[in-house]
C-alpha cells in the first residue's frame, strides 16, 4: 500500500480535529484537539490553515468554546491566529470582521494583538525572502488591498467603536516602521549573501501613497530614517534604489511626491533615489515636468531639493539644463503670463532663479544666448501686464538674471516696492551652502534698548573715555552753560511767508498760468479747493478752464502733496459744475497726446466726484462730514485696491437678501435725495462714446489693457452709485452691451472689471427692469458666468462670477428691496 504524503496526512488529521470539535462536549477533548491543531503550525505544510481559521470564526459562539477558561482561550484559540502564516491570518480576520456580527469584539481584539505583536513585519518579511511565495496575482492584489485599506475597512464596520490602533494616524506610521524593519533585515540578508525581493514592500508603499497617505503618516517616518541610514552605508542605498524601482508606475508619482516633500536636503534625496530619474520615464516626467511646471503648491524648499537633486550627479545635470530650458519657455511665454494664476507664475519664477543659481560658469556661458532671450522676452511679457505683482515679478527676475549673466558688466536695476515676495525672489540667487552655519548672535552690536537687554558699562570703555575727554577738554565749560535758563516755548510759531494766499479763483488761475514763484503756486494749489466750494457762482464761470489747467499741470516745484491737492481741486470743480466739467473730462479722455497717467487721473476724478454727489443731501445743503472724510481719506488711485469695490458688492448683496427673523427688525431707511441722480447720465454715457476709435497714441481695445480695465471699473462704480436713479435702466443696458464684447479678454484685470460691472448692473437695476429690458440676454449671461466661475484661471474672477450668479438669481426671484432709499 502506497504511503500518504505529509500534506495529505495533515489534511486528514485536521479534518478529524474539526469533526471532533463539532461533536465534542468534554473540556479535555477540546483542549487536546486545539493542541493538535496548534502543533501543525510549527512545521510542515500549512495549506489547511485558512480553512481552520474560517472554521473557528464560524464557530466563535459554539458550546465547546464555552468549556475553556479565559487563559485557555487566549493560549489555544487566539494562538491559532497569532502563530500561523500572517498573510492568511490577515485575510481571514478582515473577512470575518466584515461579515460576522456575533463575536465581533473578539475578532477585533485578535486583530489588535496581531498588529501589536509585530505580525505585519513577519508578513512583509515573508514576502521578501528569496523570490517570495508563488501565489496568484489575484491573491496578491487582495492581500495588498486588505493591508493598505485596513483603517477604512474597520471604520466601515465598527463606526464609533473603532480602535485607536486602526485609525490612519496610528496605523500607517506602524506600517511604515514595519517597512523600515523589513528593509533593515534585507540589508543584513544581502550582507550575508542571501537573495531578497522588495516587490511586495514597494507595492504596499505605492498603494498606501496613492490612497493619500504619502504625507507625514508614511514618509514622515520613512524619510528621516532612510536619510540617516544611507549616509554612510552603500547597502542601504542599493536597497532604497531597488525599493523605488519596484514601485509600479501607476503609483510612482505619489511615492516621489512624498519622498521629495519630506526630504531635508538634495544630497539626502540623491542617496535615497539614486538615478531613478534616468531609469524611469515616469519618474523623469514627474520630477522634471509635473512638479515644476504643472503643479505649484509646493514650498520653495521642495523646489530647492528637486533642482539640487538634478544638480548633484554628473549624469543628471543634462536634465537640469532641460528643466532650465522648459522654465525659460514657460516664464517668457506671453500667453502663460496672461492666463495662468499668479501663484503659478511666482512658482515658475522661483524655480527659474533656483535653477540659474545652480549652473556652473561653463554651463552659463553655453546657455547665455538662451537666457538673454528669455530675460528680454519674459520681461516684456511681464511689464506689459496690468497687474502690479506680475510687473514687479518681471523686474525682480530680470534683475537677477542680468546679475547672474553679467552682460557687458551692465546690470539691470528697477525701482519697485520691496515686500516679502520680492525679498524671497532676490534671496534665491544666493542659496546657503552646506558649509555655512547659522549666523552668530549679533546682539552685542545692537543699542541698549534693543531686545530688552542693557549693555554693561564694561562693554563700552571707549565711549566712557571719549566722554571724559570731552568733559575735561574745557574745565570752564560749566560756568558758561545755559542749562539753567528756561527755554522759550516756540511750538506754536509758524514760518513767515512773504506771499499771501490768494483770495479769488482768478488769482489762482493766473498763478498756475504765468507765475514762476514756487511759493505762490503752492499757496494757490492749497487754497483753490476751498475757494471753489465757497464761491460756487464764480467757480462755474471758470470751471472748464480751471479743469483744463489742472489736468495739464505738472509738479515743477516738488510741491508736498501735489497729486492729492490737484485731484481735490478737480473734484471740487466737477461737483460744483458737473455737466460741463464731466463733458470736458470725458472728451479729453479719448483725445490724442495724453499720457496713460492723465487718462487714469480723469477716471479717478469722475469716480470721487460721483461718490461725493451720491451722498445724501443734508439740511444745510452742503457736504456732510462723511462726504469730506471720503474726499480726504480716499486713496489717490482707488482703482488699485480691489477691496474697495468688493466690499461694495458684499454690502449690496446683503441688502438684497431677505431674511426671516423673529422680533423687532431694523426700520426701513428714510428716502433721501442726492445730487448724483440728475447728472448720472452725464458722468456715464460720454465715457462710452468713442471707446472703439483707436488714436495715434491710444488704443483702448488694443494694447492699453490697464486703461481699459480702469475704464470698466469706473463705469461699474458709476452704475452702482446710480442705484434707483431714473436713468439706471438705460445705463445698465448700455453697460452690458459694452462689456459683452470684451468678456473673454486676455488680461485678467479687464475680466475682473467686466465681472464687477455685471455685478453693478444686477445690484442697481430694479428686478422688473432686468426682466423687461434684458430678458433676451439673461440666459446667455448666466451661462457665461457659470463658465467663468468654473474655469477662469484667476481666483478673483471666479469669486466675482459666483457673486454675480447669486445676484442674478436673487434679482430674478425677488422684487426690489423696499429698504433701499429712493433717489429724488
Amino acid at each position: 500500500m502506497q504511503s500518504l504524503t505529509p500534506d495529505v496526512e495533515v489534511r486528514l488529521s485536521v479534518g478529524q480535529c474539526v469533526r471532533t470539535l463539532t461533536t465534542s462536549k468534554e473540556k479535555e477533548e477540546v483542549t487536546k484537539t486545539l493542541h493538535t491543531l496548534t502543533s501543525y503550525l510549527d512545521d510542515g505544510p500549512q495549506t489547511h490553515y485558512t480553512r481552520t481559521l474560517q472554521f473557528l470564526i464560524s464557530n466563535i459562539n459554539a458550546d465547546w468554546l464555552q468549556l475553556l477558561t479565559v487563559a485557555q482561550c487566549t493560549e489555544l484559540w487566539d494562538g491559532l491566529f497569532l502563530r500561523g502564516p500572517p498573510d492568511q491570518t490577515l485575510l481571514v480576520l478582515m473577512d470575518g470582521i466584515s461579515s460576522v456580527s456575533a463575536g465581533l469584539d473578539r475578532l477585533v481584539s485578535i486583530l489588535e494583538r496581531f498588529l501589536q505583536s509585530g505580525r505585519l513585519t513577519v508578513l512583509l518579511w515573508s514576502r521578501c525572502q528569496g523570490k517570495g511565495p508563488s501565489d496568484s496575482p489575484q491573491l496578491r492584489e487582495t492581500l495588498l488591498g486588505r493591508l493598505v485599506a485596513l483603517p477604512d475597512l474597520t471604520a466601515n464596520q465598527l463606526h464609533h467603536h473603532n480602535k485607536t490602533l486602526f485609525l490612519p494616524q496610528q496605523y500607517y506610521p506602524l506600517l511604515a516602521r514595519d517597512m523600515l524593519t523589513v528593509l533593515e533585515r534585507t540589508c543584513q540578508a544581502l550582507r550575508d549573501g542571501n537573495d531578497c525581493s522588495l516587490t511586495f514592500v514597494a507595492q504596499a508603499l505605492g498603494k498606501a501613497c496613492v490612497q493619500g497617505h504619502s504625507g507625514k503618516q508614511v514618509f514622515g517616518v520613512l524619510a528621516p530614517r532612510l536619510s540617516s541610514c544611507t549616509r554612510s552605508d552603500m547597502v542601504w542605498q542599493r536597497v532604497c534604489w531597488k525599493l523605488l524601482e519596484n514601485v509600479p508606475e501607476r503609483w510612482l508619482e505619489s511615492v516621489l511626491t512624498g519622498m521629495c516633500y519630506f526630504s531635508t536636503r538634495p544630497d539626502a534625496l540623491s542617496r535615497i533615489m539614486g538615478n531613478l530619474v534616468l531609469k524611469s520615464k515616469k519618474a523623469q516626467f514627474v520630477i522634471t515636468h509635473k512638479l515644476l511646471l504643472l503643479q505649484y503648491k509646493y514650498e520653495t524648499r521642495v523646489l530647492s531639493i528637486l533642482l539640487g537633486y538634478l544638480a548633484q550627479d554628473r549624469e543628471r545635470r543634462p536634465l537640469l539644463i532641460q528643466v532650465l530650458r522648459s522654465l525659460c519657455q514657460a516664464w517668457a511665454n506671453p500667453s502663460a503670463v496672461r492666463h495662468t494664476p499668479l501663484e503659478q507664475q511666482l512658482y515658475v519664477s522661483r524655480a527659474l532663479l533656483l535653477c540659474v543659481g545652480l549652473l556652473s560658469d561653463a554651463e552659463l556661458q553655453e546657455l547665455r544666448s538662451e537666457l538673454l532671450q528669455c530675460m528680454l522676452g519674459g520681461m516684456q511679457s511681464h511689464l506689459d501686464s496690468s497687474v502690479v505683482r506680475v510687473r514687479r515679478m518681471g523686474m525682480v527676475v530680470g534683475e537677477c538674471l542680468s546679475s547672474r549673466m553679467d552682460v557687458n558688466g551692465a546690470k539691470l536695476k528697477f525701482e519697485y516696492e520691496h515686500d516679502e515676495e520680492t525679498k524671497e525672489l532676490l534671496s534665491l540667487m544666493t542659496p546657503l551652502s552646506e558649509e555655512e552655519t547659522e549666523p552668530l548672535d549679533d546682539r552685542l552690536d545692537l543699542p541698549q534698548d534693543v531686545k530688552g537687554q542693557t549693555v554693561p558699562s564694561q562693554a563700552v570703555p571707549s565711549q566712557a573715555a571719549s566722554m571724559a575727554q570731552k568733559s575735561g577738554a574745557d574745565p570752564d565749560s560749566e560756568l558758561d552753560s545755559d542749562d539753567e535758563l528756561t527755554p522759550y516755548d516756540m511750538s506754536a510759531d509758524q514760518e513767515m511767508s512773504q506771499a499771501a494766499p490768494p483770495r479769488y479763483l482768478r488769482d489762482c488761475l493766473e498763478a498756475f498760468l504765468s507765475s514762476e514763484d514756487p511759493v505762490r503756486v503752492d499757496l494757490s494749489l492749497r487754497a483753490i479747493e476751498g475757494l471753489v466750494r465757497k464761491n460756487t457762482s464764480t467757480a462755474r464761470e471758470v470751471s472748464v478752464e480751471l479743469s483744463k489747467v489742472l489736468l495739464h499741470m505738472e509738479d515743477r516745484y516738488n510741491t508736498v502733496g501735489f497729486l492729492r491737492l490737484r485731484q481735490a481741486a478737480m473734484v471740487a470743480l466737477t461737483v460744483t459744475d458737473s455737466v460741463p466739467v464731466t463733458e470736458y473730462l470725458a472728451t479729453e479722455f479719448y483725445s490724442m497726446n495724453y499720457s496713460i497717467r492723465q487718462r487714469l487721473d480723469i477716471l479717478e476724478v469722475l469716480i470721487m466726484s460721483a461718490q461725493e454727489l451720491s451722498q445724501p443731501i443734508t439740511d444745510k445743503g452742503g457736504p456732510s462730514k462723511a462726504i469730506q472724510r471720503v474726499t480726504m481719506d480716499t486713496p489717490l488711485y482707488p482703482g488699485d485696491d480691489p477691496i474697495h469695490w468688493r466690499q461694495v458688492v458684499e454690502r449690496r448683496i446683503q441688502s438684497k437678501t431677505k431674511r426671516l427673523s423673529k422680533g423687532v427688525t431694523h426700520p426701513p431707511a428714510k428716502p433721501t435725495p442726492n445730487r448724483y441722480a440728475p447728472v448720472a447720465g452725464h458722468f456715464f454715457f460720454p465715457l462710452l462714446r468713442n471707446y472703439d476709435r483707436p488714436q495715434v497714441t491710444f488704443d483702448l481695445l488694443g494694447g492699453d489693457h490697464l486703461v481699459l480695465g480702469r475704464l470698466i471699473h469706473t463705469l461699474g462704480l458709476l452704475m452702482h452709485l446710480a442705484v434707483n436713479a431714473p436713468v439706471a435702466t438705460q445705463m445698465g443696458r448700455a453697460l452690458l452691451d459694452f462689456v459683452w464684447a470684451v468678456r473673454y479678454h486676455v488680461d485678467q484685470m479687464v475680466r475682473r472689471g467686466v465681472l464687477f460691472a455685471v455685478c453693478s448692473v444686477f445690484l442697481s437695476m430694479p428686478s422688473q427692469s432686468l426682466l423687461v429690458e434684458l430678458s433676451d440676454q439673461l440666459f446667455e449671461t448666466r451661462a457665461w458666468l457659470a463658465d467663468v466661475a468654473e474655469g477662469d484661471p484667476d481666483a478673483d474672477c471666479r469669486n466675482l462670477a459666483v457673486q454675480s450668479l447669486v445676484l442674478l438669481d436673487k434679482s430674478l426671484k425677488t422684487e426690489m428691496n423696499p429698504e433701499h432709499p429712493s433717489v429724488l
